[in-house]
């Protein structure tokens, strides 16, 4: 989702700028990584490195191995990563120690929980990086603070906001509701992954308590990850997930199905970062089941409310929303759909 635009962006620059994509399989799922890449209109990736899963430790090691091989043999001028995985970190390393400069897509974002695996892959990959594009103002204000040089930072608006501002028209054509027999408005949507909330017990229990709740109320839609799946049935929670009938446990669903479950759904309950920021510019009420955000402007301008694993909390901010008393956010400045466009004129004239 974040280099679709970007390889659109590169494609209008072509005499001057030769692009590769490199796939890691980081994200190792090849059903959704092939309806992923045919969703976002991507070509089969230059490279593929196949690293599968893993500990991070080894996931970031298996992925420096294969990457240098793709870097000696390609000799780039410059290597452009997105995000805060993994494949971000392990690849900018390799980058920066043979002497190729680093650009950092989503650059200056903080959570301050260094607990969080992404927090430490943010806080190196911009220590390292030459070029970083921010989304929005924390993140010039983080950067200085760490002692980044201003001429490194460009506050440019986001990548993710590109490609749901492109693929809106099309993600209309997605039958997901149908399939699922959902009522416009009239259900809500959850993605959650975080190990702090799947994969511990107690947590995993005060989720469900809230579907509890909220399923007297909403009808409740969970495209929900294998490893969560097996969470529950570790835990012994099956029986209690199988009673709620308006919980609609569904396998994860491609980009466009999921634009479109967002785009019609009442609430969204998340703990995903992109998500905050997708619901702020569809104008969709967002509750954030984590204590921080590396994303503060969802929070502050946007649609987004902070609410830890408050069950209580979590309830009454919900059944707010079903009542119609919502939080009126805005879209922050720069998430016009053009974001890709600035940072490939950027690169175009300095590299």
């Amino acid at each position: 989702m974040k280099v679709a635009p970007l390889h659109k962006a590169f494609q209008k620059h072509a005499r001057s700028i030769r692009h590769r994509i490199v796939h890691t399989g980081q994200h190792y799922d090849a059903a959704m990584s092939k309806v992923f890449f045919e969703d976002l209109e991507l070509p089969h990736p230059d490279f593929y490195l196949g690293v599968g899963s893993g500990s991070h430790a080894e996931q970031t090691a298996k992925i420096m191995i294969e990457f240098e091989k793709v870097l000696q043999q390609q000799k780039p001028d410059l290597v452009l990563v997105v995000g805060d995985v993994n494949s971000t970190v392990a690849c900018s390393l390799v980058s920066v120690k043979i002497g190729i400069p680093v650009a950092h897509v989503e650059a200056g974002l903080r959570s301050f929980d260094r607990s969080m695996p992404e927090e430490i892959n943010r806080l190196l990959t911009d220590a390292i990086a030459d070029y970083l594009f921010v989304t929005e103002p924390s993140g010039v204000r983080n950067l200085k603070q760490e002692g980044v040089a201003e001429d490194k930072i460009f506050l440019v608006g986001n990548v993710m906001i590109d490609s749901l501002a492109h693929y809106r028209q099309k993600a209309k054509s997605s039958n997901i509701l149908e399939q699922l027999q959902l009522t416009p408005r009239a259900f809500t949507l959850v993605t959650l992954h975080r190990p702090s909330n799947v994969d511990d017990a107690a947590n995993l229990e005060k989720i469900l308590k809230i579907f509890e709740k909220l399923s007297e109320r909403t009808t409740i839609v969970f495209p929900i990850h294998p490893r969560t799946r097996k969470m529950i049935e570790q835990f012994g929670f099956n029986g209690r997930v199988s009673s709620l009938n308006n919980l609609k446990l569904v396998d994860p669903v491609g980009y466009l199905d999921f634009l479109n479950l967002m785009e019609h759904s009442q609430l969204v309950l998340t703990d995903s970062g992109g998500i905050q920021e997708e619901t702020t510019y569809l104008g969709i009420p967002c509750l954030t089941l984590r204590e921080n955000t590396e994303r503060p402007i969802t929070v502050e301008i946007g649609t987004n409310q902070l609410c830890g694993l408050d069950v209580e909390r979590i309830v009454h901010a919900s059944f707010d929303v079903f009542e119609g008393k919502t939080k009126h956010g805005s879209v922050p400045e720069f998430w016009d759909g053009k974001t890709a466009e600035r940072i490939a004129t950027i690169l175009n004239g300095t590299i």
